[in-house]
Order: structure tokens, then C-alpha cells, then sequence
């Protein structure tokens, strides 16, 4: 997915979970000393200096945002921004974990995200999504997340908690679909891949608009609503949900959809984020 975007990885930040890797540095005026002083992994020296800001340094900064201001209003602006990419890992829990160390890491630096997409390959529900397509997500769904009873299975909302989708920005589906010809549907996330087709059907069943399963989206999609920020999720189909075939598993040729996917995808974000971001 790297290889979509213009720019190729700048540096590493090391968290708790993973590695993110920085894909570009935001525009900024901002001399390349102090960023630099900045992005270093040292967040509690970092921090004794926000507590301790020196004087001399506050002043330089007014002045400098007063120029930038009057800048703003007379040119055009560079809408390019920050893409980090972070290999979360697998299944929901590790996922939701590495999220939400990235984003509360953002946080605390003073440079929140404005956005997270979850995206990698995934099963996918025939005949809506064949090996190949594109998915995006309209609703986040976790499928296996309740109890099972003797009448069927219970999602955990109808235990009296929790909740079980997340639905991103349709403004921002809509210009994904638009941009990348993605099918827009319900991306299911399971703990369990979908080995039979008996639980394919049970799934369907249940999830009449799902389109495919993954394991990570909702993961990602509860640290990130813990933040408050946008999310999405997008998934190229490697294989048909049901009996587990491994000989019919199409990774490469999904993978190689996802990196075209991405490809498209960068100014539809952009966009977005110019015009749409107050949206929740």
C-alpha cells in the first residue's frame, strides 16, 4: 500500500503494538530543526518542553502564525497531508490495540489524525464480491461479537451493551466509490474465518448486506471512535467466504487491486478532508 502513495516512507516511529511508518510530512513553515526536535521518540523530553516553553521561542511562533495567517488569506494553500501507515496485525484485538496506540501517541504529540482507514484483503460474499473486487465499507460490523443461546446467536447490543457497527462518513464513501469503483456493503469482522458454508450462510443470514469478512475493521473502528475520528475500512476479495480452499485463495491478484485501490484513493482523501471533515 506504500508503493500507492507519492512519497516513499520518511522515518519509523516505534510504538507499543507496532512500527508506524511515515509515507509524507505534512506542509508546514515550520523549520526542519524543530520538526525533527519534535517527531523524536523522546515524547517525555518532549513534553518537559511543552511544560516549560521559553519565552523568546512563544514570541517567534506568534509571528510566525501571524505571517502564515496573512499567507492564507492571499494564496492558494498545499492541501497534501500525513499519511503514516501502521501493519496493525491480525484479528480484532491486536488491531484495536495498535490503532489506538498510534492515535493516542498523535494525540499527545499534538497532531491528531483526521482520519483511519482500515484496509487489507478479505473473503468475500458470492456473487456480490469475487476474488478481485473491491469493497468499501458503508457499515463496520462485528458478527461473531454476543453469545450464542439455544434459539440462535445473540449480537452483544441485544445483551443490554456495547455496540456492534460502525458506520464512516457517507460523504466520504461516496467519494471512495467514486474514486476507486469499490462496492459499497457491510464488511463483516470475525474472530474466526469463515471455514464452511453452513457459517457462510449463517452469516448471510444474518448480515444480508454484507459483502465480505475481515478481522480487523471493527478493531480498529472502536479505538478510533474511542478518539473521535472518522473511520473506513476498504478490502480487496482474495477468496469466496465458505469452505476453506486454499488452491482458489487469489492474494497476489488481491493485493495488486488494493495497491490500484490506493492509488485513486489518496485525492478522494484529500478532498474529504477539505471539505468534509466537520461531518462525524
Amino acid at each position: 500500500m506504500a508503493r500507492a502513495f507519492p512519497a516513499t516512507p520518511a522515518h519509523e516511529v516505534r510504538l507499543p503494538a507496532a512500527t508506524l511508518h511515515r509515507i509524507a510530512a505534512p506542509a508546514t513553515n515550520e523549520p526542519r530543526e524543530r520538526q525533527d526536535e519534535r517527531e523524536r521518540p523522546d515524547r517525555r523530553g518532549r513534553q518537559e518542553e511543552r511544560e516549560r516553553p521559553d519565552r523568546q521561542e512563544q514570541l517567534e511562533q506568534l509571528d510566525r502564525q501571524e505571517r502564515q495567517g496573512r499567507q492564507d488569506r492571499c494564496e492558494p494553500q498545499d492541501v497534501g497531508g500525513r499519511f503514516d501507515l501502521l501493519a496493525a496485525g491480525v484479528g480484532p484485538a491486536l488491531a484495536a490495540a495498535s490503532t489506538a496506540a498510534a492515535l493516542t501517541a498523535a494525540a499527545l504529540d499534538g497532531a491528531p489524525y483526521d482520519l483511519v482507514v482500515s484496509a487489507g484483503i478479505a473473503g468475500g460474499f458470492l456473487p456480490d464480491a469475487p476474488r478481485g473486487a473491491l469493497v468499501v465499507a458503508d457499515e463496520i460490523t462485528a458478527a461473531d461479537l454476543g453469545a450464542e443461546t439455544g434459539e440462535g446467536f445473540l449480537p452483544v447490543t441485544e445483551l443490554g451493551f456495547g455496540t456492534v457497527t460502525h458506520r464512516p462518513p457517507e460523504p466520504l464513501v461516496r467519494a471512495v466509490t467514486a474514486a476507486t469503483g469499490a462496492v459499497p456493503g457491510t464488511v463483516l469482522t470475525v474472530s474466526t474465518v469463515t471455514g464452511t458454508a453452513a457459517r457462510a450462510a449463517a452469516l448471510r443470514g444474518r448480515h444480508p448486506r454484507a459483502l465480505a469478512e475481515a478481522m480487523e475493521g471493527f478493531g480498529v473502528a472502536e479505538a478510533a471512535a474511542a478518539h473521535h475520528v472518522p473511520v473506513l475500512e476498504l478490502r480487496a476479495v482474495s477468496n469466496a467466504v465458505g469452505p476453506r480452499d486454499r488452491a482458489a485463495w487469489r492474494i497476489g491478484e488481491a493485493l495488486a487491486a488494493l495497491t490500484e485501490g490506493f492509488g485513486k484513493l489518496a485525492p478522494a482523501l484529500e478532498s474529504w478532508n477539505a471539505h468534509d471533515l466537520a461531518e462525524p
